[in-house]
């Protein structure tokens, strides 16, 4: 067994009626602590963009490296991170990381020049990368039954949660300007969260053991693995607003035999008994590879549709980014609210209920997209909240079941593994949303300073990508509830294994 967990969290009463309580409560609570440090930084820095401009005189190129960079090396090292945990032990990761990106924190907020703040942004997406992917594998390794599900149910909610809570307090922050510290309240505030964090995992989370029978790190397949990503993720990321340049075209031509050449590595370095980053018998857990599919599909369509609302909203409607970021509180909301549903919903429809999930999105984007269309320069924020709640719970009814069925399958040695990489999935998925809508609605827009008048326009143009991404998700989705019912015929006749 990995040194993710070394017996499920919990009671057999609890764990048969998804109670969580005891130790297992608070293993849950330091997780989605670590769970909402994580998610929060991705989008808190957004709103602080001008302030950090203007007190650094950074162009825009360099805040662009500091809300960039932490994406890229965060997606970078997803993997990796996960397959330390696997070898070293989760416990530890765990603490490593979150200390990371506490001290990183601290550091980018008396950052001194764009600079520095670009090194210690890097140095906070390597605390992430280290301790989030083991969020995953203690709640896959760590938690069992009805219990389980509760637990990936928490995970959701708490993501939706800090993704509006990012934007909604680092706005607050700024606005309130606490101890005249301006923009950089909103990674000082890190800090404590960062603290109390370590303290509670330092206490809760299992010792556990290093993986068994495992050697060292893959290095090679580490640095196969970055050069696949990075020949992807840096022209989604800066090749649009470069205009699409040669390199861009070049890199993302030259990706596919990276991804080739890792694998080829990967596979060679399994046959001869040695221990690859990403195991290929991962993927032949049908819920794996399935999962990641749809997690693709799934949060490109969701990372799009947030990218053009928030433009829609700041430049074609005029809003504030505070006014732009409440927009979408009602979304935030249904989605937590679904999150917590999910597991009863589950227990009566089995994975369907991520069919129901999926429809739910489809059908409130479809409703968006008629109401961009038909209200035209008067679709303002009120107007559009009724769609996004809907929208908001049809995300919430297929993030968490899906994070759990891709990794039901998955062996305990590799939860680690196999939760970095579904997040690198998640991360990718996000990037080509972004870049593939973004492409849409700037064509729509005509290009250059385009005037308010024409966002209308271009924000429903760009809603025709997001519904037939919400539509290629529900495609995709039999292939991953057909793996699902492999492993669960699988899994019911195989004995039950022993806590340790």
């Amino acid at each position: 067994m990995s040194g993710a967990i070394t017996a499920p969290a919990g009671t057999d009463a609890e764990r048969a009626h998804g109670r969580i309580a005891g130790r297992g409560l608070w293993t849950l609570l330091v997780t989605m602590a670590g769970t909402f440090l994580a998610i929060m930084d991705s989008f808190i820095v957004n709103v602080a963009v001008p302030s950090i401009r203007a007190e650094l005189d950074a162009t825009f190129a360099e805040v662009e490296l500091a809300v960039g960079g932490y994406v890229l090396v965060y997606g970078l090292l997803l993997v990796t991170g996960g397959r330390l945990g696997d070898l070293f032990g989760t416990r530890r990761l765990f603490l490593a990381g979150t200390a990371i990106f506490t001290v990183a924190s601290v550091c980018a907020g008396l950052a001194w020049d764009p600079v520095s703040l670009i090194v210690f942004r890097v140095a906070q997406a390597v605390g992430a990368a280290c301790f989030y992917p083991q969020v995953l594998a203690v709640l896959q390794t760590g938690f069992t039954g009805r219990a389980r599900a509760t637990a990936f149910a928490v995970f959701g909610a708490t993501i939706g949660f800090a993704s509006i809570a990012g934007q909604l307090v680092g706005g607050l922050l700024i606005h309130l300007d606490l101890f005249g510290l301006g923009w950089r309240n909103v990674f000082l505030m890190n800090v404590p969260l960062g603290l109390l964090t370590l303290a509670g995992a330092a206490r809760v989370l299992p010792a556990g053991r290093p993986g068994e029978g495992r050697t060292g790190l893959d290095l090679a397949g580490v640095g196969l693995l970055s050069a696949a990503l990075l020949l992807v993720t840096v022209p989604l990321t800066v090749g649009g607003q470069a205009g699409w340049p040669a390199w861009a075209w070049a890199s993302l031509a030259c990706a596919g035999p990276a991804a080739a050449a890792f694998v080829a590595w990967e596979r060679r370095l399994a046959a001869r008994g040695g221990t690859p980053l990403v195991d290929p018998a991962l993927f032949r857990v049908r819920t794996f590879a399935a999962g990641n599919g749809v997690a693709l599909a799934f949060f490109a369509g969701n990372a799009g549709l947030f990218f053009v609302l928030t433009l829609h909203l700041q430049h074609g409607t005029g809003l504030s980014p505070l006014a732009a970021g409440l927009t979408f509180a009602p979304l935030a909301a249904t989605f937590a609210l679904a999150s917590l549903l999910a597991p009863r919903l589950q227990r009566r429809l089995g994975h369907h209920v991520l069919t129901l999930g999926y429809a739910v999105n489809a059908a409130g984007t479809a409703g968006l997209l008629v109401t961009a269309w038909l209200s035209g320069p008067a679709a303002t924020g009120p107007l559009l909240v009724p769609a996004l709640a809907v929208i908001g719970f049809g995300e919430g009814l297929g993030v968490s079941p899906l994070i759990g069925t891709a990794l039901a399958g998955v062996p305990a040695r590799d939860a680690g593994a196999a939760g970095g990489f579904l997040e690198t999935t998640v991360q990718l998925g996000m990037s080509l949303g972004v870049t593939v809508v973004g492409l849409v609605f700037a064509a729509a827009l005509g290009g250059g300073e385009a005037a308010p008048a024409a966002y209308p326009g271009a924000f429903t143009a760009a809603l025709l990508g997001n519904l037939a991404l919400a539509v290629v998700t529900l495609c995709l989705l039999p292939l991953l509830l057909r793996g699902s019912a492999v492993t669960a015929r699988r899994t019911a006749a195989a004995p039950e294994p022993s806590a340790r």
